[in-house]
């Protein structure tokens, strides 16, 4: 019993030093986090039936400006190298329903650096052929650049969408 009290209390403590540093935000309004001003708007918003329920369908836009004199650089070294934490900030919508495959969050990542590699082949004639290849070379957020996305979220009918967000840098 007690391992088991042990275990949720750590999940718990866990779960809110994750979420500790998330601000609410809402619509029209920016947040900044060190010099990454965050902004959260609601483009449209009508109201929808699913499974016998009303709900209420929001379109929603982020962006994530870089104001600070600090630029993000992720140079990759090698080919292939997976790369997942690409994320600079994360906006959550805290009573999504995530019905008919919505979103309950948006990440917004770095901007990728593609390069184009040369690299020479044989074609079915056996001649020398020299092709492109575009490369993922790395993932950047310099200062003054901007970063948008939008997602879709529903909401129970008569509520706006809650949204925290955090960074991830």
């Amino acid at each position: 019993m007690k391992t088991i009290f042990s275990s949720v209390l750590v999940f718990t403590l866990c779960s809110f030093g994750i979420f500790a540093n998330a601000q609410k935000i809402s619509d029209g309004e920016t947040v900044d986090f060190n010099g990454l001003k965050v902004s959260f708007n609601i483009m449209n918003k009508e109201s929808i039936q699913a499974g016998g329920k009303t709900f209420d369908r929001y379109k929603v836009a982020a962006s994530v400006k870089n104001t600070s004199d600090k630029s993000y650089n992720i140079r990759l070294t090698s080919y292939p190298q997976i790369v997942m934490d690409t994320g600079i900030v994360e906006l959550d919508c805290m009573n999504a329903t995530g019905a008919k495959l919505t979103s309950k969050k948006i990440q917004l990542k770095m901007k990728t650096q593609m390069i184009n590699v040369s690299y020479s082949a044989y074609d079915k004639s056996g001649k020398s052929v020299t092709n492109i290849l575009p490369v993922i070379g790395s993932y950047y957020f310099d200062t003054g650049d901007t970063i948008s996305d939008d997602a879709v979220f529903i909401v129970p009918a008569g509520e706006k969408p809650e949204v925290t967000v955090r960074s991830l840098r």
